[in-house]
């Protein structure tokens, strides 16, 4: 790797889909990956010790800028030794830039070029979030790859609307990449760079629009960045509208560097997204699914909560080799949820991210094996036959 924060290779392709090592100063990490994502400085109903089991062995996960910031704050982190020993996860971390939830908060924030004025949710206290402020943090977090801050628009914005917002998106990549080289400079005048050094994504925007879509890739390739990723979708715009500007972007991304689709999807999406040429993916359905009381199997989507379960001694995935399918019935846990034990959502949320992980990991053998387009026809077939 000699001085790069981090370094890509592509080792194997079948069609556009690519098999690769993405190596980090905290790990090997293999693509196509899934991230699971630690809002608050943690996957919710998992610990980490889970995380690191061979059923999960997650290599990467995600951390939320703008939670972190609010609450406990950047000085307690930086206190606690960065957002690695604060939370006592050793393996990489990627840490969006707070660009999406500030979006998200719609009329309780102001933008403006310089950037984003908001009411804390946590103490309703006026807070400015910037792309100066944001690398600034996510420095502090020592996150192993940072996300440069972004505006996104809706999926469905009208052509001005999207425009504006990728203009304001370049501005902010450019003004990212800056303060970014400032802080890294900073932490090599301390000789601290070889621990220290963060890798920088940049995010094309542009809605469901492909001109301003194409144009966002090529300015922000320009800028130059060590990965890209395609951001704003799932966002409001229908599913073939995502499809549509994923095939028509993801092929004219730089090939020797990762590319990450965040925020999508299903597991359904993710084998789709792959097969075009996708590398890296984060979402809360497995997460957030399970404390709702929904498992992912290869079979499709199943409710806990049906009663139909209520005397089933089968496994939630009858093809799961995850410890909770190994050792619980859809009975058991029918009956936790039912009861409100939270036993319920650890258990489910760990299947579902066992599934997705596993998932990944065969999308990989496939690749490397030549198989794919027969592994997504199976993969397939099998999720839309329904849960017996």
């Amino acid at each position: 790797m000699g001085n790069q924060p981090i370094d890509f290779r592509v080792v194997a392709t079948d069609g556009r889909a690519r098999a690769g090592i993405l190596t980090t100063r905290r790990g090997v990490i293999e693509t196509p990956v899934f991230m699971p994502v630690g809002t608050a400085g943690s996957v919710k109903a998992v610990r980490f010790e889970e995380l690191e089991a061979p059923d999960l062995d997650a290599r990467i996960i995600l951390g939320n800028t703008y939670h972190l910031w609010l609450r406990p704050g950047i000085e307690t982190i930086k206190a606690c030794g960065g957002l690695h020993c604060f939370i006592g996860w050793p393996r990489a971390l990627l840490t969006d830039s707070g660009g999406f939830q500030v979006w998200s908060l719609g009329s309780l924030r102001k933008i403006t070029e310089e950037g984003v004025e908001f009411r804390s949710q946590v103490d309703g206290s006026l807070q400015f979030l910037s792309p100066e402020v944001s690398m600034e943090v996510q420095a502090a977090f020592g996150s192993d790859v940072v996300m440069a801050f972004d505006e996104c628009a809706p999926g469905k914005a009208p052509h001005d609307e999207a425009r504006r917002s990728m203009e304001l998106t370049l501005s902010w990549a450019r003004r990212s990449r800056v303060a970014f080289d400032r802080l890294q400079n900073d932490e090599a005048d301390m000789g601290r760079s070889s621990v220290n050094a963060q890798a920088l994504f940049g995010i094309v925007q542009g809605a469901a629009h492909f001109d301003l879509r194409r144009e966002s890739l090529e300015r922000t390739m320009e800028i130059g960045f060590d990965g890209y990723a395609i951001g704003g979708l799932s966002v409001g715009e229908e599913k073939p509208a995502m499809w549509e500007v994923i095939n028509e972007i993801a092929p004219l991304m730089p090939a020797d560097r990762p590319r990450y689709l965040m925020g999508v999807g299903t597991p359904k999406d993710l084998v789709e997204a792959i097969a075009l040429g996708v590398d890296m993916f984060d979402c809360v359905l497995p997460t957030r699914n399970g404390r709702n009381g929904q498992a992912f199997t290869s079979r499709g989507k199943l409710n806990i909560k049906n009663a139909q379960w209520t005397q089933d001694e089968r496994p939630l995935d009858e093809s799961c080799r995850c410890s909770v399918c190994l050792r619980h019935s859809r009975a058991y846990v029918r009956h936790l949820y039912l009861a409100g034990e939270m036993l319920a959502s650890m258990l489910l949320t760990h299947h579902n991210l066992a599934f997705f992980l596993d998932t990944m990991r065969s999308v990989r053998q496939a690749i490397r094996s030549g198989n794919l387009t027969r592994f997504r026809q199976e993969f397939t077939e099998q999720i839309n036959s329904g849960v017996e």
